[in-house]
This record gives structure tokens, C-alpha cells and sequence, in this order.
């Protein structure tokens, strides 16, 4: 007489169930292939007469594993429910085919990210090289991102300190297409790459990272830290001015800085990375000093670029990787621009007692022996470090 259950009630049956999830296991991996075996471990009583009755073979109480070949369980399965193995377990995975699929998917996402103009950047290589390894252009590929979109904002970059919305929306049509979302995540974690700096973990690091490639989130949120640094040209180049008649710092936005165009009156400007070294200045008579608070902000470009045609920029920040990738960036940026104590001189006496170096080691060409020194000793030198001299040139 026919059996009137269902095939599929095995699935949940207690002597049943973990042989069937084994034999699942094994069908998605191999593509539905009989061939092979399956087992089960410290089997219960239910199992083991399950597989006595597959196998036709007595297994004692005692055993301590069962195997049966999935071909015996598919002939068993035919002859019993008059339904093959596939059929009991119901849909299943081709995980080969999966992967095939994915491994389509992936070299058309290598080829996309091969046209891109940084294609020949070693950041970008290592970007590319990145997701590769950790899975992430598979998740690319399963969910469905347009990564066509991720290449070509990266393409757009560096801007021209465009507000985010106006880039997003010129470059994606949605104003908020980098708000938010794996577009977003992939973007930052290249600009991470291209500036050799940490993944953001927060709005700060993200705003500083945006601005690094010229995309400002909000032009009232980037600022600038600044001490007796007089300026002319409308409201903002008279504020400067009285300021620094009085030796009183202040912080200027970008919004402000675009309202006006202003000129720097100095003929040299310094240029240091801790906000310390600006608090320690005010107290003596000190030259014009900008503070960049880290990663130089739109509003720090802003302004630098106020300063006239014959002024010298004195860039500073501290003896670590980061540090000195950000002065050579600065010193590439700004023709006038030129180290002010980012030396072998400086460094060495200050390095032995220092804080362990993180990151990735960078060339220092303005002075390739510091890159060396820091490498040998493997300690940074931040700027409180070297206070005393940085105000001695100050005042």
C-alpha cells in the first residue's frame, strides 16, 4: 500500500532529521551529487534502527558513528516513499553554481574597477586587492550595489571643496546617494586606502576624510583654528586683523571664508597640528600660526589659499606616519610651502622615549634620513614633545 505522508514529514522525523541535514549538507556542496557518504555521530536509538533499516546491516547499541552512502539512501528513499533523496529534502541549494556565478560576477566587477582613471594607483590596488580578500566584492555582487557608481565618484575625486549634496547629486542624481548606505562604505573605505588613514569610526574622522578629497559636509562644521593672523577684504579680513591686534585666537568657517575673498598680510605663516602648541603660543608675542586640529580641514585649504603670491607656509605636524604624509601632501600642495622642524635634527633627540609607531611607513622627501630615523627607532614624536622649540620660533 502506497504511504500516505508526505515525503517531506522526514525531514522533521526524529530518527530522520539529523541524517537528512547531513545529507543536505552534502548535496548543496556537491551540487546534488549521490556519490560519497554521510554520518552521524553518538546516534540515538530512533537513528540507529533508521539506518539498519536503509543499510539492511545490524548496528549494536554501542556505536559510536553511522554512515550510509547517499545512494543507498536514495534507493531506500524510492523504494519506501516512492520519492528520491532530492525530492524529501525539498529545494536545494547549487552552492558550485553559486559560486561559479559569483566568480562571473566578481570579474565583471575587476573589469569595472580597471577602467578607472586611479587604476594604476598603488591605493587603488590595494583597495581592489582588499575586498578581493575579505569576500567583499561577492557581498558586492550577492546584494546587488552599483559599483559602477562607487568608480565613478571615485573618478570625480578630488573636488574642488564641492558641498556634498551638490556632488552627490551631479554625480548619482540623489543628494543623498552617499548619506548613507554600502555606496557610502565603499567610498570611504577607498578614500581610507588613497590617504593612508584609518576607516572613519565617526562623524568627525568622516568629515576630515571628505574633506581630505575635497567634498565638504557642511561648511559651517569645517573650521579653522587661527592666532594673529591679520588678513584684508570685507568683514571677515577686519575680524582677522583685530584679532590679531589683540593676540586673541579664533575659529573660522568656510562658510565665512566664502562669503568674502580676503588676503593674507603676512609674509610667512606657520602651521602646526595640536591645538597645545596654538594655547601655549597665545601667551608670548607669536608669529601668525594656523592650526589644522589633524587632518587639514576645507576651511585650513580656504584660508591657505588667501595667502599671497610671495608668502612662506611653515608646515608642521607630528613625527608619525600620518604626520609626515600630511606634510609631504602639504608641502606638494603649496609651492611656497617648506618643513618647519620635520627633520632628522629635531626628531632623533626627542625619539627614544617616545610612543610605538602604527601605520605604514612614508617617505619623507623632503628629508629621506627622517623617514629613515623613524623606521630605525619606531617611535613617534608628538608635537607637546617638542614645545619649547616650536614656540622659540614662534615668539
Amino acid at each position: 500500500m502506497p504511504p500516505t505522508d508526505p515525503p517531506t514529514d522526514l525531514v522533521t522525523a526524529p530518527g530522520w532529521r539529523r541524517l537528512l541535514d547531513a545529507a543536505r549538507r552534502s548535496l548543496e556542496r556537491t551540487g546534488g551529487s549521490l556519490d560519497g557518504s554521510v554520518s552521524i555521530a553518538a546516534p540515538t536509538d530512533d537513528e540507529r534502527l533508521v539506518v539498519i533499516g536503509i543499510t539492511g546491516v545490524y548496528r549494536p547499541i554501542s556505536v559510536s558513528r553511522l554512515t550510509v552512502r547517499l545512494d543507498d539512501l536514495d534507493a531506500h528513499l524510492r523504494a519506501a516513499r516512492g520519492a528520491g533523496l532530492a525530492e524529501v529534502l525539498g529545494p536545494l541549494r547549487d552552492r558550485p553554481g553559486e559560486r561559479q556565478r559569483a566568480a562571473v560576477q566578481r570579474d565583471g566587477l575587476l573589469t569595472v574597477a580597471a577602467g578607472s582613471r586611479h587604476a594604476a594607483s598603488p591605493w587603488y590596488q590595494e583597495w581592489v586587492d582588499g575586498m578581493r580578500r575579505d569576500g567583499t566584492l561577492t557581498r558586492i555582487a550577492r546584494g546587488g550595489v552599483d559599483f559602477n557608481a562607487v568608480v565613478a565618484v571615485l573618478d570625480a575625486l578630488p573636488a574642488a571643496e564641492e558641498p556634498m549634496p551638490a556632488f552627490a547629486e551631479r554625480l548619482l542624481g540623489d543628494t543623498k546617494a552617499l548619506a548613507d548606505g554600502p555606496l557610502r562604505g565603499l567610498t570611504l573605505r577607498a578614500l581610507a586606502a588613497w590617504h593612508q588613514v584609518p576607516v572613519p569610526a565617526g562623524a568627525e574622522q568622516e568629515r576630515a576624510l571628505w574633506d581630505l578629497a575635497g567634498v565638504v559636509l557642511d561648511d559651517l562644521a569645517s573650521q579653522v583654528l587661527v592666532l594673529n593672523v591679520p588678513a584684508t577684504g570685507g568683514l571677515l579680513g577686519s575680524w582677522l586683523t583685530d584679532s590679531a591686534a589683540a593676540g586673541v585666537p579664533v575659529r573660522v568657517t568656510l562658510y565665512q571664508l566664502r562669503l568674502t575673498p580676503i588676503t593674507l598680510t603676512s609674509p610667512e605663516v606657520f602651521v602646526c597640528e595640536n591645538p597645545a602648541v596654538l594655547r601655549a603660543a597665545v601667551a608670548g608675542t607669536s608669529r601668525p600660526l594656523i592650526c589644522t586640529e589633524g587632518v587639514p580641514s576645507a576651511a585650513v585649504h580656504a584660508l591657505l589659499r588667501a595667502a599671497g603670491p610671495d608668502t612662506v607656509i611653515r608646515w608642521r605636524n607630528d613625527f608619525d606616519w600620518t604626520g609626515v604624509r600630511l606634510t609631504g601632501a602639504a608641502l606638494a600642495r603649496y609651492p611656497k610651502a617648506v618643513p618647519w622642524r620635520m627633520d632628522t635634527a629635531t626628531y632623533v633627540p626627542h625619539a627614544a622615549s617616545g610612543v610605538p609607531l602604527i601605520g605604514t611607513p612614508t617617505a619623507t622627501p623632503w628629508e629621506p634620513a627622517l623617514a629613515d630615523a623613524m623606521t630605525r627607532t619606531g617611535h613617534a614624536v608628538m608635537e607637546e614633545r617638542i614645545l619649547p622649540l616650536l614656540l622659540s620660533d614662534l615668539c
